[in-house]
């Protein structure tokens, strides 16, 4: 038997069967409002509500019902409901899933089949769901209730809207006799509304229990309209009205208590006269001991499914929403805020009182005591698994977490009252004195924190109640101010609260230390501070200007990994644009699989800059740093890179030849930015100044990275540094470390001139766009400078023979074109060497070589014989052969390709996986 929707009647007088009248003394006066036929309720008592009128005098009287069921038992199909109850009472335990769809779940007719399908789905062997109103409809529903009491007209077209809402959408839901009973159903609450809010529109004013009364119809009707959809699906199914079965106890107007016993027997009592496995239960209302109807007040729905799902002893609650579940902090002000795989009692109840949307902060109560897992999920994602709410066992609870903070909430639009004096120390009452106060204005205290010498009490309050509680304190206090006992009450406005939630912070020593370390890296000051015994928070006040930044403050650092790097990159040119379309191409996979993210908060030319707080987009990076780039100004990059305060580290990625930005490494190191570079400036530039930033380099932990100076992405440094630390020593390190050089002699070969494979060389892009740089051998100079050193010799580049292969007539041409042009006429010369070599059946080779023995190093062209592993490289391709005790008789030899854009900027995006991999990723 289906359930019939709960109507009050009205009467003059409770011993009246009659209409209700509202009017003056004459009867012309009335008007006249239909009992229910529906209504199953038995009127026992009245409220008058007077209202003068003025000009006349004359008095309106207004008899607004109370409501109380009637305690007579009734009979349902011939059968007693006592003893229905006697016979049948509801299974209990793990058999019943609970489930609760909030408003948006339920929002349009599509949203209800979706809604009835999970339904469907699960498989337990019994279910109840309990359904919120249809999205907005409390509001339009208490939208009605202020219209009608400030008498604006316009609430009988709000409640047609109200009426045309819900029969659209069973229109679309349901047909046949479904339809019309549903319907029939409708317009007939519809019709009492109507007649309910012309009463309060006369009356001007409505009481609680009408206004909750009024407020409850959208989850009626939900309930119905499920029920209904769900049915059609061949399924038995019943909807109940939760004002029948939920028995509650009001404290206060925000507030109030469920009678779990008396709701039991109630429960009982319902599902013996309508038993069945599906249940649609109507969320937010129920009704008081004396069967008054009420709510659980705004996002009551939550609550009810706790207060049943306990009644039930359900095996599980899963709360439908529509977000993918808890998240670590609001995702509208941190971006990187994280679902929450479980989350404790304790911790979820701290996170939804602090104003995190997580539950409504009193659900955890029923769930507790019979240790209830509540599930968070989305219904509109039903592959994401949700946020499991239970009390992880001790031995596991270790295993679950990463960090010892699940979570950061804060609270708006408060100010902070300090109450301060020398007479408060050691007074006994003082405490009591100023909260009394606070009570007797009704303002929430959220937040109290004492100094242990007592000399001073702070507690904040929402804004709005600040003044209230300000002159009551003063009142109070009027003669101990006068006295000077207390010196001030200080109200210090626009603040928030931001509390850090976690169980497991309880037994993790440190962490009040990273979050204040954070605050303080932030530049963020902290007004006050509160943690109770428990250590499940830990609560400071700030600015309310400071509120977002402190909230991405603590929680990068504790929620981001510890590899997750601010990154800078200067000269966006050749190289630096390949690396930053590698870092593109390659940032998902490494977020994904190896918890590294290396996130891009800037880009810089030497004209041009772009800036981002949270990283920029790399697949439009040239386009956003033509569109939105400002002028370049290398202070102010490196600060907002470095100073963003909520990523851990920084690195600036250096991808000029530039002398000047070299020599800011230095800097740089010490303000704990880390450094990766290929420019070979820094390391082969003044040798006092190369012993300085090394020097640095050892004494911190900062890391700074050069592996692409000399190979492009060959591991030679790395593999220099490899031998020296595990105790060799090296002899002698020769090689082909120029890409160009290495393509220029592996060609020249058979009648070609030189200057015919410098302008083939030129026009593929192997050389630089004037060829004198590189056969003047300088670059090669220089690497062999920066080998030399890491090797040990202090070596300067003067101190390096070096073999130009520019003639010296041409090193004055005025341009690259000039220098082409005229290069043809001084072929000659190699040809000759050629030649002699070819002769004597070995191969030309431009070569660095480092002489640790004799503490020198040559840059010059050699000949070696054919068989010789350097006469057997092609194209580009480097080579290094290092010589040392170990590698005495057989060098180690390192080959590969050494030149272009896509292996250099391969190089240096090695290093920075290298730091990441320092800085704790895996390996």
């Amino acid at each position: 038997m289906a359930t019939t929707t709960t109507q009050p009647s009205f009467a003059v007088s409770p011993a009246s069967s009659n209409p209700i009248r509202f009017g003056c003394s004459a009867p012309q006066c009335f008007v006249r409002v239909p009992k229910p036929p529906c209504f199953r309720r038995r009127l026992v008592s009245t409220t008058s509500f007077q209202r003068k009128i003025g000009g006349g005098g004359g008095l309106i009287r207004c008899e607004l019902p109370d409501f109380h069921l009637s305690a007579t038992a009734t009979t349902v199909a011939g059968v007693s409901t006592e003893n229905a109850v006697d016979r049948v009472q509801i299974p209990k335990g793990e058999m019943w899933s609970v489930h609760k769809f909030g408003g948006t779940c339920v929002g349009n007719s599509q949203r209800i089949r979706n809604v009835a399908e999970v339904i469907i789905n699960d498989n337990s062997e019994r279910k109840l769901v309990v359904v919120s109103a249809m999205s907005k409809v409390t509001d339009m529903m208490y939208d009605l209730l202020r219209k009608a009491q400030s008498r604006d007209d316009s609430y009988v077209s709000a409640l047609e809207a109200v009426l045309e809402k819900h029969r659209l959408t069973a229109r679309d839901l349901l047909d046949g006799d479904d339809l019309a009973s549903f319907l029939s159903h409708l317009h007939d609450d519809i019709s009492n509304l109507k007649a309910m809010l012309r009463a309060i529109y006369i009356a001007g004013h409505a009481s609680e229990s009408f206004s909750d009364f009024v407020a409850g119809h959208g989850e009626l009707w939900s309930a119905q309209m499920l029920s209904y959809v769900v049915r059609k699906t061949g399924l038995e199914c019943k909807w109940m009205d939760t004002r029948d079965v939920l028995i509650v106890n009001p404290t206060s107007s925000n507030q109030v208590d469920p009678d779990l016993g008396e709701s039991e027997k109630r429960l009982d009592k319902w599902f013996s006269l309508h038993p069945s496995k599906i249940i649609i239960a109507t969320g937010f209302i129920a009704s008081t001991p004396q069967n008054i109807p009420t709510t659980l007040k705004r996002d009551g729905s939550d609550f009810s499914a706790a207060i049943i799902g306990a009644l039930l002893r359900a095996r599980q609650i899963t709360i439908w929403t529509d977000v993918d579940g808890v998240y670590s902090a609001d995702p509208r002000k941190v971006n990187e805020a994280v679902i929450l795989k479980t989350l404790s009692y304790q911790e979820a109840w701290e996170m939804s009182y602090f104003g995190a949307n997580v539950l409504h902060p009193r659900t955890i109560i029923p769930v507790m005591r019979y240790n209830i897992p509540i599930v968070i999920r989305n219904i509109f994602n039903l592959s994401a698994p949700g946020t499991i709410i239970c009390q992880p066992p001790e031995d596991d609870y270790d295993l679950k977490i990463t960090t010892p903070v699940k979570g950061f909430a804060t609270i708006d639009n408060l100010a902070l009252i300090n109450v301060e004096g020398t007479g408060m120390a050691g007074v006994p009452g003082t405490a009591s004195d100023i909260f009394g106060a606070v009570k007797d204005v009704g303002a929430n205290v959220i937040m109290i924190s004492q100094a242990s010498s007592e000399h001073s009490v702070c507690f904040a309050v929402p804004e709005k109640e600040v003044n209230a509680v300000s002159e009551a304190l003063r009142s109070r206090f009027s003669e101990a101010l006068q006295a000077g006992r207390l010196s001030q009450i200080e109200v210090i406005p626009n603040c928030s609260i931001l509390a850090a939630v976690g169980q497991k912070m309880a037994s993790t020593p440190g962490v009040s230390c990273t979050l204040f370390s954070a605050l303080a890296k932030a530049n963020i000051n902290v007004r006050a501070i509160s943690q109770g015994c428990s250590e499940y928070n830990v609560t400071v006040v700030i600015k309310r200007e400071d509120s977002v930044k402190a909230l991405r403050a603590v929680h990068s650092r504790f929620f981001l990994s510890r590899t997750t790097l601010a990154v800078g990159i200067i000269g966006p040119g050749l190289i630096g644009a390949t690396l930053l379309d590698q870092l593109r191409d390659q940032a998902g996979v490494l977020k994904e699989e190896f918890n590294i993210d290396l996130r891009v908060l800037g880009i810089t030319s030497s004209k041009t800059m772009l800036l981002s707080e949270i990283g920029i987009d790399l697949s439009r990076w040239r386009e956003l740093l033509n569109e939105k780039g400002t002028e370049a100004n290398l202070d102010k990059f490196t600060q907002q890179v470095h100073g963003n305060h909520f990523i851990p580290n920084t690195v600036l990625v250096d991808c000029t030849a530039d002398s000047g930005i070299a020599s800011r490494y230095y800097d740089w190191l010490r303000k704990g930015i880390h450094v990766i570079t290929p420019n070979k400036r820094a390391n082969s530039g003044p040798l006092d100044q190369y012993l300085k930033l090394r020097d640095l380099q050892r004494k911190s932990y900062t890391h700074y990275f050069y592996e692409a100076t000399v190979g492009a992405g060959l591991p030679i440094i790395s593999t220099l540094r490899g031998l020296l630390e595990t105790g060799d020593k090296i002899l002698r390190i020769e090689g082909i470390c120029s890409g160009t050089l290495s393509y220029l002699f592996n060609n020249f070969v058979g009648d070609r001139s030189f200057s015919e494979v410098v302008a083939e060389a030129k026009k593929a892009g192997f050389t630089e766009p004037d060829p004198r740089d590189d056969l003047s051998g300088t670059d090669v100079a220089r690497k062999v400078i920066i080998l030399a050193r890491e090797s040990g010799l202090k070596l300067d580049l003067t101190d390096l023979p070096v073999r130009s292969l520019v003639p010296e007539p041409l090193k004055g041409c005025a341009s690259a074109e000039e220098f082409m042009e005229k290069l043809p006429l001084y072929d000659g010369d190699l040809a000759k060497e050629r030649l002699e070599a070819e002769n004597s059946g070995e191969v030309l080779r431009y070569v660095g070589v480092v002489d640790a023995v004799n503490q020198k190093g040559t840059v010059e062209l050699r000949r070696y014989k054919k068989e010789h592993p350097f006469a057997q490289l092609a194209g580009s391709d480097n080579i290094i052969a290092f010589t040392t005790t170990r590698y005495k008789d057989h060098p180690l030899i390192v080959r590969g390709p050494g030149a272009g854009a896509q292996v250099t900027a391969g190089g240096i995006f090695s290093d920075m996986l290298r730091l990441a991999s320092y800085l704790g990723a895996p390996s």
